[in-house]
């Protein structure tokens, strides 16, 4: 079922600075008081890893800003995704909020992350592909992991994303495959674990915007775009909180 971002009402956006002013954002790092109507104290933003200048295919970290310019792994390769965005490098203290998002049902720190995903995209050159026609599909959990975690992180931060920039999303694809995790594996086995895992199971859209919390090696992304493209997207880019360099 697709969803749709909504235009904020004015009663609306009332009733959330009323809420702001009785209660005011704390750190969630520090428990200082939040800055900018964030979760984060000023001293922490400073701290956040942005990830800066990077290899459009794949996200890893480069050391210029030239356009089009790929890492080595990418410079000639064929890869099912056009562009990869990521807001972070995957280092303190976006790490540590991404575990307690994911591990410990902290959603206070998944809805900062996906704020903090919609800050660098509005500072980035992929700030078009907001305002373009594309879907968001979140990257599934496998419905066994879903039922123990109570909630797919990927789509947690998919709703705020779509909500903010309207752009619809949807759940297009689905995990048959309850694979071990990928953390705990190795470049080569991370590609066979997640190898054809993926069935799409909606509609797809021409232009798809994948969403996920971390990028390591990309398989799991790669993996999902493949089934997309399979199943009619013409093109596939995505969209992460943290890349690990």
């Amino acid at each position: 079922m697709e969803q749709s971002g909504t235009v904020g009402k004015p009663k609306t956006r009332r009733l959330s600075a009323v809420h702001q002013w009785l209660f005011p954002p704390l750190c969630i790092l520090c428990g200082e008081a939040g800055e900018d109507g964030l979760d984060l104290c000023a001293e922490c933003i400073t701290a956040l890893p942005w990830l800066g200048n990077a290899c459009p295919v794949c996200a890893l970290p480069l050391p210029t800003a030239e356009a089009d310019v790929r890492c080595g792994r990418c410079h000639g390769a064929r890869s099912p995704l056009k562009l990869v965005h990521a807001a972070f490098r995957y280092e303190w203290p976006v790490d540590g909020l991404l575990r307690r998002f994911k591990f410990d049902g902290d959603l206070v720190a998944g809805r900062l992350l996906a704020q903090l995903m919609l800050r660098h995209l509005g500072m980035s050159p992929f700030a078009p592909l907001a305002a373009g026609a594309a879907v968001l599909v979140p990257i599934p959990l496998h419905t066994g992991r879903l039922r123990a975690r109570g909630y797919d992180q990927a789509a947690e931060l998919t709703r705020p994303l779509s909500h903010a920039l309207r752009q619809p999303w949807r759940f297009a694809l689905r995990r048959r495959v309850a694979t071990q995790a990928q953390s705990t594996l190795q470049a080569t086995a991370r590609r066979r674990n997640v190898h054809g895992v993926f069935d799409s199971v909606a509609p797809v859209p021409p232009h798809v915007v994948l969403v996920d919390d971390v990028m390591t090696t990309g398989a799991t992304l790669r993996s999902a775009a493949r089934t997309l493209r399979q199943a009619g997207a013409s093109r596939v880019d995505a969209w992460v909180c943290a890349r690990v360099p």
